[in-house]
C-alpha cells in the first residue's frame, strides 16, 4: 500500500534544507581579495529550512510567498539546477522547466537550430524533435522568422519560441517560474489554454507566481512559503486570504516604521534647531517653514479659523494601520485646532483613487448632523463600517467648512490607505451579488 502511494507521487521533498553564502563585501579581483581580506566576510543564509511535501501525479500546485521566501529556490531544486545541503528531492519522469526561458539559446544560431538545441536539453532525441518541430514553430507563430538568427528577435519573439519548445516536450513534470506573461494578450490566452490541455493530459505542474488570480484559475492547491518554511497548504481560496492578510500586515508595519522614522527625524531636526542661537534659530525656522509649507500651498486652503492638525487611520480593533482587506471597517480620526470660533461648522471627506477618480464623498450636513459650532480644539471620528473599495491606493481629502460651503481648512490628500483582496473582481467598488439560473437543468 505504501508503495502504491509513492507511485502516485510525482514529486517528493523530504526534510530539505538549502543555504547560500551571502558575501557582505566581496573583492572582485584577485588583487582586491588579497589586499582586503576583511571584505571576504560572509554569512550563511538559510533559504529553505527542513521542508517536506509531496505532489501527486497530475496535480497542479501554486507556490506563493513574498520575495526571498524560497519559492524559486525550491523550484530550482526540483529541476536539479541546485542541490540541497540536507534532505532528498525526488522527481519522477521527464522534467520541463520554464524558469529561465531560452537559457540554452545561442544568439548566432537560427530559431530552428535553437529548437533542436533547447529541446535536446530537455531530453528529446533528434527523431522526437523532428516529429514535434512543425508544432513548435506553429505554436510560436514565428514561421517567417524561424531561420533568422535569434539575436535579430525581439524579446517577445525570443520568449515565445522558448515557451513553445518547453511545452512541447511531453514532460511528466512541468515547472513554471513567473513567466506566464509571454507575448501579447492573444498569445497569453493561447499559452494558458495550452497549459490547461497539458494539465488535463495528466502532467504534474508546479507554478511560482505573484499573480494569485492565475493560481486560483489554474491550480488545485496552493502552498504558502515564508522564511523558508511551509506556513499553509491547501485550496487556493483558503490559503490566499491568509497570505494576503499577512502581506497586508507586513505593508502596514513597514508604513508605520517609515512614519516613526520620519517623525523621529523631524524631532531630531527640531532639537538641533532649538540648540542654535536665537537669531539663527529664527532665520532657520522661517526658512524651514517656507520650505515645509511651499508644497502644501496647493494642497490646503481656507480662512484659517480652524486647522486640521493630525489625521490617524484605525481598523475595527483600534489598531493604527493604513492597509486593509476589501470590506473592512475603517475609522479616520481627525484632530483639529481652533483659532477663532467656527459657526455652523461642517466636516467633510472625499476619497479618490490614485489616478484621480472620485470614489466617494460626504459631509456632516449631507449626513444630517445637527448644526453646531466649534469653539475649542477637538477631535472628530468618521467610522466607515464596510469599505468595499477594490484593491488599490486611495487618497483622502478632509475639510472643515462653515456656513454655505466657506472653506476653513480644506486639506487635500490629508492621508491615504490601501486595500487588497484575493478575488479578481474589477472596477472601483465591490457590489455584493448572487447568480441564479432558474432554467438550469
Amino acid at each position: 500500500m505504501a508503495e502504491n502511494k509513492e507511485e502516485m507521487n510525482a514529486i517528493t521533498i523530504s526534510n530539505v534544507t538549502k543555504q547560500f553564502k551571502v558575501f557582505l563585501d566581496k573583492g572582485q579581483s584577485l588583487k582586491e581579495r588579497l589586499l582586503f581580506k576583511n571584505r571576504n566576510r560572509y554569512e550563511n543564509r538559510i533559504v529553505l529550512d527542513d521542508i517536506s511535501l509531496t505532489i501527486k501525479k497530475g496535480e497542479a500546485v501554486g507556490l506563493v510567498g513574498h520575495n526571498g521566501c524560497g519559492k524559486s529556490t525550491l523550484l530550482k531544486l526540483m529541476t536539479r539546477i541546485l542541490y540541497p545541503e540536507k534532505g532528498v528531492v525526488d522527481v519522477k519522469g521527464r522534467v520541463s522547466s520554464l524558469i529561465e526561458l531560452g537559457a540554452g539559446f545561442h544568439p548566432d544560431m537560427s530559431g530552428r537550430e535553437n529548437i533542436y538545441t533547447n529541446a535536446s536539453i530537455f531530453g528529446l532525441t533528434k527523431s522526437e524533435i523532428d516529429k514535434r518541430l512543425d508544432d513548435i514553430i506553429e505554436f510560436s507563430e514565428l514561421e517567417e522568422f524561424i531561420d533568422n538568427p535569434v539575436r535579430t528577435y525581439s524579446s517577445g519573439m525570443y520568449m515565445r519560441l522558448a515557451f513553445s519548445v518547453a511545452i512541447n516536450v511531453d514532460a511528466d513534470v512541468l515547472l513554471i517560474d513567473e513567466i506566464l506573461a509571454v507575448g501579447d494578450a492573444n498569445f497569453q490566452a493561447k499559452c494558458f489554454n495550452k497549459l490547461q490541455q497539458i494539465k488535463a493530459s495528466g502532467t504534474t505542474i508546479v507554478i511560482v507566481s505573484h499573480s494569485l488570480g492565475q493560481i486560483e484559475a489554474f491550480c488545485d492547491r496552493s502552498i504558502w512559503i515564508n522564511k523558508g518554511k511551509i506556513v499553509a497548504d491547501g485550496l487556493p481560496r483558503d490559503i490566499h486570504p491568509q497570505y494576503l492578510d499577512y502581506m497586508g500586515e507586513m505593508r502596514n508595519e513597514q508604513n508605520m516604521k517609515e512614519k516613526a522614522k520620519a517623525e523621529s527625524k523631524q524631532a531630531k531636526e527640531a532639537q538641533e534647531a532649538k540648540a542654535a542661537s536665537e537669531e539663527a534659530e529664527e532665520a532657520k525656522a522661517e526658512e524651514a517653514k517656507q520650505e515645509e509649507e511651499a508644497p502644501e500651498v496647493k494642497k490646503r486652503w481656507g480662512n484659517g479659523d480652524a486647522r486640521i492638525s493630525k489625521v490617524t487611520i484605525f481598523d475595527a480593533n483600534g489598531k493604527e494601520k493604513n492597509v486593509f482587506h476589501v470590506g473592512s471597517k475603517i475609522v479616520i480620526k481627525v484632530d483639529y485646532k481652533v483659532k477663532k470660533m467656527v459657526k455652523d461648522a461642517v466636516f467633510g471627506i472625499g476619497i479618490f483613487r490614485a489616478d484621480g477618480v472620485n470614489c466617494y464623498g460626504t459631509n456632516t450636513r449631507i449626513d444630517r448632523i445637527d448644526e453646531f459650532n466649534i469653539t475649542r480644539d477637538g477631535t472628530v471620528e468618521l467610522t466607515m463600517e464596510r469599505v468595499d473599495l477594490l484593491p488599490g491606493k486611495y487618497l483622502v481629502d478632509l475639510a472643515i467648512e462653515c456656513g454655505d460651503g466657506i472653506p476653513v481648512d480644506y486639506y487635500k490628500e490629508a492621508c491615504a490607505f490601501e486595500t487588497y483582496s484575493p478575488r479578481g473582481d474589477v472596477g472601483i467598488v465591490r457590489i455584493e451579488q448572487s447568480w441564479d439560473f432558474p432554467d438550469k437543468p
